[in-house]
């Protein structure tokens, strides 16, 4: 049975934080127009209610939230933009990790060999048998398979090969 990881794994988190305030810079925020919007909206409100407290105005409460929500909404989207990008940079080192371990089942003359799989080249031919993970990209050559690409692809679906 695989475990599964926590949504919000402690690791992950922690770097999305930073990334989230580093995306703060203008030149980060400019690479996606409509947040860039928003962010200079969060700016120019906090403009303007600065200037209120500043001139005694009585009624800041309207301002206050437009401004807060304006800047929850900047911090939300990039923490939840570097969230993304986090999980994904993990699940691309841990396919790269599993690629370094895995031992192909190479054919050589006719007869098995066993290899890693990262020294496989292309035209290389390799023995998979039902439940064997894949050690890399190709196409079936001979028989049938029923591939599970959800390490790749996420999905818990199987597409079949002939």
């Amino acid at each position: 049975m695989e475990s599964k990881k926590p949504l919000f794994e402690r690791s992950i988190v922690q770097r999305a934080i930073i990334d989230a305030l580093v995306k703060l810079d203008p030149r980060q925020q400019v690479k996606n127009p409509v947040m860039f919007v928003v962010a200079i909206g969060a700016v120019m409100t906090s403009s303007l209610l600065i200037r209120d407290i500043i001139s005694g105005q009585p009624n800041i409460g309207f301002n206050l939230q437009i401004t807060l929500w304006l800047w929850f909404t900047v911090l939300f989207a990039n923490f939840a933009e570097a969230m993304a990008e986090g999980r994904g940079k993990a699940q691309a080192d841990s396919l790269r990790k599993t690629r370094k371990e895995m031992v192909a089942r190479k054919l050589v003359n006719g007869r098995e060999e066993k290899t890693e799989a990262a020294s496989l080249k292309k035209g290389d031919l390799v023995v998979c048998e039902a439940g064997d993970q894949i050690p890399g990209d190709g196409e079936v050559v001979e028989g049938i398979a029923s591939v599970d690409e959800s390490a790749i692809t996420g999905a818990r679906h199987s597409r079949e090969r002939r």
